[in-house]
């Protein structure tokens, strides 16, 4: 590890330490998630303190090196890092201190959302959180924030009351309803584009810390018939009744029987936030339907349903992600979703169809950034596979499945589920409104573009 302020390009006022290609752990730390990601920067900057992503972010600039963010590394564009510039490494950033009486925790930007979960744990508390218990707080929380409990609890950034911000000309700011309201608005769904947020203060709700949960499995052959019940019992579901679908490849486990490891499945993802007893009764025609193949919904700790899907989504595989907002979902739109989603090229690609409503739908789709609050569903194109080979035969699927589904599509995606698909796409999933009002705070807070490696907005001109 190298000290960076003795390198030639010294970082001035930076007390962290620094990677270097050739140094030891160097390709350990620059590795991210998504496998087809192979990116060298000049520098990993490992920051210990607030003022150290400051530091980092006035070398970047004032050098002109193009700037990535580090936090868990999850996004599937590898946007933590950078080709020959400098990697800002939030990483050693990662205390979670909560408040059980004001029923808050701050939480350093280089946290996982596994580190949160167990922190809050301790005192029955929790925030909507990723689906992944490695995904970093920083990027899910600045894209808004999707995850199980959402129904209940609205989005991460439905929850978010307060950053600490280290902004483009090296400042450190505050951001929240009452200071730099503005920018507390964009960074509720914005990205990474107007700063690097070293600390996170988020309200949190009584979750746990045993709900009800677990996944239900059907054969592909009812899949159509499952979720076309699903969608109408979501419906008229309580907001405690959260989860989703996960059209995947039953896993080679003890409780899956061997002739069916391997086989493309339909997965209920369901929970209950709230008490037990009252979600089995909740819960009850999903649970009586079908009867589904496999159940494994049962009382369990919310920190382990949190991590059920760790071992589907190993690290190190390569990805290819593309996502969509459903204005509806008629039958013709189930079949169209099954006769593809049935047939995937590889074992590990998933198509998660989230449902939406609940208390998400109950803010405004203006206050916050992001919007598309009264889409009823959110479906995620999540493929996954090991053989560089199978590359382009994976990227097809995924596409091909996607266009299928445009005819029921808003026009609008959540961005934190799409890979780097273009400005166009970027805009659209803002829609006009929004993204020219983001535009102008990208003008305000970095108008040369600083934080231009992420789902970028353009400064206004």
């Amino acid at each position: 590890m190298t000290d960076v302020q003795e390198s030639p390009t010294a970082i001035a006022d930076f007390g962290g330490t620094g990677l270097r290609p050739g140094d030891e752990g160097y390709d350990v730390a620059r590795g991210v998630f998504n496998q087809m990601i192979d990116r060298s920067p000049a520098v990993i900057a490992r920051c210990h303190s607030s003022d150290d992503v400051a530091a980092v972010i006035t070398h970047a600039r004032t050098m002109e090196l193009p700037l990535s963010v580090y936090g868990g590394g999850h996004s599937v564009t590898g946007a933590a890092v950078v080709d020959g510039g400098v990697c800002l490494d939030l990483r050693g950033l990662r205390t979670v201190d909560v408040d059980p009486t004001g029923r808050t925790a701050r939480v350093g930007g280089g946290c996982t959302w596994g580190e949160v979960d167990a922190a809050t744990q301790e005192s029955g508390l929790a925030v909507t959180g990723g689906r992944i218990s490695t995904t970093g707080v920083g990027g899910l929380t600045l894209g808004s924030g999707s995850g199980w409990i959402e129904r209940k609890l609205g989005l991460t950034c439905d929850s978010l009351l307060e950053v600490q911000l280290a902004t483009a000309d090296g400042r450190l700011v505050t951001a929240s309803d009452t200071q730099n309201p503005e920018l507390f608005w964009g960074l509720r769904g914005g990205g990474g584009n107007f700063g690097v947020v070293t600390r996170f203060t988020f309200r949190l709700h009584e979750v746990g810390p045993i709900l009800l949960g677990g996944l239900l499995m059907y054969p592909a052959a009812m899949a159509g018939d499952v979720v076309r019940f699903y969608r109408d019992f979501i419906a008229g579901a309580p907001d405690e009744v959260c989860g989703g679908l996960a059209f995947i490849c039953a896993p080679p486990a003890d409780f899956v029987p061997e002739p069916v490891r391997g086989q493309p499945v339909l997965g209920v993802m369901a929970c209950y936030v709230g008490p037990v007893a009252d979600g089995y009764q909740a819960l009850g025609p999903l649970l009586e339907f079908g009867p589904p193949a496999i159940s494994m919904v049962q009382p369990m700790p919310y920190v382990a349903l949190q991590q059920m899907l760790d071992e589907a989504c190993p690290r190190g595989m390569r990805n290819y992600w593309t996502a969509d907002f459903l204005g509806n979902l008629p039958d013709e739109a189930v079949d169209a979703l099954v006769e593809r989603a049935a047939q995937p090229v590889s074992p590990l690609t998933q198509i998660n169809l989230i449902p939406g409503g609940g208390a998400i739908s109950r803010v405004p789709d203006d206050a916050t950034a992001f919007g598309q609050r009264t889409a009823p569903w959110n479906v995620h194109y999540l493929s996954m596979w090991p053989d560089p080979a199978d590359d382009e035969l994976n990227i097809a699927y995924t596409k091909e499945t996607a266009a299928a589904m445009e005819p029921w599509t808003t026009g609008r995606s959540y961005l934190n589920f799409i890979g780097d698909e273009g400005s166009d796409r970027v805009a659209d999933a803002f829609g006009p409104t929004a993204y020219s009002r983001l535009q102008a705070l990208k003008q305000e807070w970095d108008p040369d573009n600083v934080f231009s490696h992420n789902q970028n907005i353009r400064p206004a001109p």
